[in-house]
């Protein structure tokens, strides 16, 4: 569910400066040389990435991501980096693939290719259990805070009715919650919802139907339409035989595509 932002100066720059050679050629023949698929994610979005005690990258983005790569007949390779310099990563040859809850804009159209989508999401807004907030009006001029360079930071922005406060990632934006230094956080609706059933977190969903909804997809450099189609198939057979159903069971609670 990791959306829509504004591209930098840097991701331009990178996709034009690319060399003619690279733009062309397919990255599935690369990645089949290697023996691996580099997949990139944040590490700090539970459950659909997160890093554990054994300081190994899991959750729901990393098997999906790890299945694929099992059935293009290649090893996962996965990259933990930061969010809001991951296309930037991708454009430039770090990683072989995005698999890390990006939604699927037209701005992100611009500078990559995208598989799926693999699920869908939606934006919500959380207050602390007994504030008594009833609508997203009745938050405007209080802080909200969001997570950096994920589509809930620009959706409150553009309401241009909030002090904004960005976070790196969701458990310290939950924690602040908690305490009081935000009066409220939007962030993407479903690992708020398992963070909340994991930790009995005091935080409960301001209902509205006007948030957004969206289409979570896996990116891929432009011009590698043989690479889309392998990922495709591969997604596309592990809905088809139930592989996604119970990657889905086992992060979220329920099938989620």
């Amino acid at each position: 569910m990791r959306l829509n932002r504004v591209f930098s100066a840097l991701v331009v720059a990178a996709t034009i400066c690319l060399p003619f050679t690279a733009a062309q050629a397919d990255d599935l023949q690369q990645v089949e040389k290697a023996g691996k698929l580099s997949v990139a994610l944040s590490g700090a979005f539970p459950p659909f990435s997160f890093v554990d005690e054994n300081n190994q990258a899991v959750g729901f983005d990393v098997d999906i991501g790890t299945e694929i790569a099992k059935r293009l007949k290649v090893e996962a390779n996965i990259v933990t980096t930061a969010w809001d310099g991951i296309i930037a990563g991708l454009v430039t040859g770090r990683y072989d693939t995005i698999i890390g809850s990006m939604s699927i804009t037209e701005e992100r159209k611009k500078a990559v290719d995208f598989v799926g989508p693999y699920y869908r999401s939606g934006l919500a807004v959380f207050v602390k259990k007994g504030a008594a907030v009833k609508t997203v009006d009745e938050l405007h001029g209080k802080t909200v805070g969001v997570t950096l360079g994920e589509a809930a930071e620009k959706w409150a922005r553009d309401q241009n009715a909030f002090e904004i406060r960005t976070y790196k990632g969701l458990p310290e934006m939950l924690l602040d919650l908690g305490a009081g230094r935000v009066d409220a956080v939007v962030a993407d609706d479903v690992p708020v919802f398992v963070a909340i059933a994991k930790s009995e977190a005091p935080v409960e969903q301001v209902k509205d139907d006007r948030m957004p909804r969206y289409d979570i997809g896996i990116a891929i450099r432009k011009g590698n339409p043989e690479l889309a189609a392998a990922m495709q198939k591969a997604l596309d057979e592990m809905m088809a035989d139930g592989t996604y159903e119970a990657i889905s069971n086992k992060w979220i609670g329920q099938d989620i595509r």
